[in-house]
């Protein structure tokens, strides 16, 4: 068995984990800019002024697309390299980098995936209160209308916001990321209703000014918990817990995806936050459940469930020696195969996995090579369980791994890496890794040499 013949074979990045050239070419200041230069905020003091130097080296990260036999890319467009004060005045320059970009990967016949936000929101907008004003949903939509003017007579295919439960959790409530908030329960998810509003009104702005057919959708935290057995009981153990929400906790799937697919916010959540739960306006929720065109999720790692006495979920914790990446991330082989079970009946959308992949410790080895077989083994891993969902009836449609290139890993630095593609952060020097070949062959078969 093949996967469909039309589906989709991709990498991921962001832009402030490869592009550098931070202060290049009329770029403002993003909130990362800002937070790495802060004392303790990021392992060993790193920052992405430089990251993989993408901004100077795109062509030679298009043409190692292509040797992997990318069918797509997705890219981030920097919203402070386009509207370096957040709003207003347009950077030319920064418009021009992406037009070029845009045009190789065409060149190369590699599809660009554009995700409009992932987490570097300009720091002139944070000055004035970033996600908490109630204007940031329409700063939003200036930037994103700049963006859909220029490049909608080549992209078809959108992202709009990545991650809300990291932009929120981690830059919000625990202050680990960008900008380092540490809010009330009450004024971060405020904060995350006026992302959920992004969401809306850059929907309503691709569908209103694209100059091509679009295709839309955005790219949140699938976060799944599975079943222990394939038991009936521990099943719906484990979809229960898959959408339950936890009242001290943003660390959930449903808070984020039902409101943007089925127009509401889970009752039980809801309950659960009590007064801590935004403030919503009449219009917020149709603006925010737009129809899209394909279910997105960013999916890694899971903790497995049974069902106790009673029927309720009740975790299982990973046996003594399980497998894990570096990031202390589980390795859980059928975990695609029942994101796609559960993602599939409650929202009934086609799906991309816009990110998976694994953190491992790669280095050069002595023939100049790296040799990572346990990447190699989770890609042949994970994608065997969305092979198992298709076949099942699952429609999945896409997968982006993360990540195109070792980056810039955010509160941790150069630590961890999660490339296709080594790279040697003093020289800037590109390595195809062993997974990069074994990726591109799975490609080149359409999934068939999985078997």
């Amino acid at each position: 068995m093949s996967f469909p013949s039309d589906f989709i074979w991709g990498a991921a990045t962001a832009s402030y984990q490869i592009e550098g050239a931070a202060y290049a070419d009329g770029k403002g200041l993003g909130i990362w800019d800002v937070f790495c230069k802060r004392d303790n905020t990021i392992w060993n003091q790193h920052n992405g002024d430089v990251a993989c130097d993408h901004y100077h080296r795109y062509c030679e990260d298009v043409e190692l697309m292509r040797s992997i036999g990318l069918g797509a890319y997705r890219l981030e467009v920097s919203w402070p390299r386009i509207l370096p004060e957040g709003k207003g005045r347009v950077n030319q320059k920064g418009l021009e980098f992406y037009d070029r970009l845009i045009d190789k990967l065409l060149e190369k016949e590699i599809t660009p995936w554009v995700t409009l936000y992932h987490w570097n929101l300009p720091q002139e907008l944070q000055i004035r209160g970033g996600w908490q004003n109630p204007d940031s949903s329409h700063w939003f939509s200036e930037f994103v209308t700049v963006v859909v003017d220029r490049l909608s007579d080549r992209v078809q295919n959108w992202m709009t916001i990545n991650e809300p439960q990291v932009i929120i959790g981690n830059g919000h409530l625990n202050g680990k990321n960008a900008p380092g908030l540490q809010l009330s329960m009450s004024e971060a998810l405020q904060a995350g209703h006026n992302v959920l509003l992004a969401h809306g009104r850059a929907v309503s702005v691709i569908r209103d000014r694209a100059k091509t057919s679009s295709s839309i959708g955005f790219a949140p935290c699938g976060l799944i918990r599975c079943p222990q057995s394939n038991k009936k009981e521990d099943v719906e153990a484990a979809k229960k817990a898959t959408f339950s929400v936890e009242p001290d906790s943003v660390w959930n799937s449903a808070w984020w995806m039902d409101p943007v697919y089925l127009g509401r916010y889970p009752s039980e959540a809801l309950e659960m936050y009590g007064n801590a739960a935004p403030d919503i306006k009449p219009g917020d929720m149709e603006l925010i459940s737009q129809k899209l065109d394909f279910f997105g999720a960013n999916i890694y790692t899971s903790i497995n469930v049974q069902a106790d006495e009673s029927g309720k979920p009740q975790i299982v914790p990973h046996k003594p020696g399980y497998n894990m990446s570096t990031y202390d991330w589980a390795v859980v082989p059928d975990l695609l195969y029942w994101a796609g079970e559960f993602f599939y009946q409650r929202y009934k959308l086609p799906i991309v996995i816009t990110e998976n992949g694994t953190s491992m410790s790669d280095i050069i080895s002595r023939d100049g090579k790296v040799h990572d077989p346990q990447r190699e083994e989770f890609i042949a891993v994970y994608l065997s369980s969305m092979k198992k969902a298709i076949k099942a009836g699952i429609p999945y449609t896409g997968y982006f791994y993360w990540s195109l290139l070792d980056n810039f890993e955010w509160q941790w630095g150069y630590k961890h890496r999660f490339g296709l593609v080594h790279v040697d952060f003093s020289t800037g020097k590109r390595t195809l890794k062993d997974s990069a070949h074994y990726y591109r062959d799975i490609i080149k078969s359409n999934g068939k040499d999985l078997e």
